[in-house]
């Protein structure tokens, strides 16, 4: 049985939800005030349609109660987002995610019931500018305020050695939770300790976030 989703607010963030949820083959139900945003996800999204989320009158009309996941992807209007949040979770939504424009903001959606609160644009910002550091950084996604998982490419610090040499955790707290050879497309998950690192191997790497900076600048980026 198909998952159902609703993606209030067709914005650059909210579109981009919409058409890979939509993409998948999810029934997807996209909302916004704005005419021209809900025509331009008519032949996307399984129904789109122009209304005010902040009514709850126009929310239960939808269906909306129904729905296994509601993303809110309202753009500036915080009030909005507030409102359309709380709505949600007196209709006993099942899944809430939000996105939040600052801190403060999300503590507000996580106080009045939201399962999930996002902030693309903070998140994004962090991984470019961990791919910015190196070329061997390949991306970096946060798990949790202070934990994260990196993915980088063995450089000359790294290559010829054995995770036994390298002695990761040891030496920064950090694990190394699989490994992809550059010469092979299968990826060996929980390596061995005497697994040899070659030029180029990919390292999935997790830990907490102080620790993996240690590691990076240690290991990661090459002189």
């Amino acid at each position: 049985m198909k998952r159902e989703f609703a993606v209030i607010g067709l914005g650059r963030f909210g579109g981009s939800i919409c058409r890979e949820l939509s993409e998948e083959g999810m029934e997807v139900l996209a909302i916004d005030l704005e005419e021209d945003k809900v025509n331009e996800f008519k032949n996307i999204a399984s129904h789109a349609v122009i209304a005010d989320a902040t009514d709850e009158k126009v929310l239960k009309e939808l269906g909306v109660r129904n729905i296994d996941h509601v993303i809110v992807a309202i753009g500036d209007n915080i009030q909005a987002s507030i409102l359309t949040t709380l709505m949600l979770t007196e209709l006993g939504v099942q899944k809430i995610t939000v996105k939040a424009q600052n801190d403060y903001h999300e503590k507000i959606l996580n106080k009045i019931g939201a399962d999930q609160v996002v902030h693309p644009e903070r998140d994004m910002g962090k991984r470019i500018a961990h791919s910015i550091i190196s070329n061997n950084i390949l991306d970096h996604l946060e798990l949790s305020d202070d934990h994260s998982i990196v993915e980088v490419k063995a450089g000359k610090k790294m290559s010829g050695k054995t995770l036994v040499d390298l002695d990761i955790r040891a030496h920064f707290g950090c694990n190394v939770v699989a490994i992809k050879q550059e010469n092979n497309k299968e990826i060996n998950v929980s390596p061995m300790a005497t697994e040899m690192i070659n030029l180029g191997d990919i390292l999935i790497v997790i830990g907490a976030d102080k620790d993996i900076s240690r590691f990076e600048k240690q290991l990661v980026v090459d002189d």
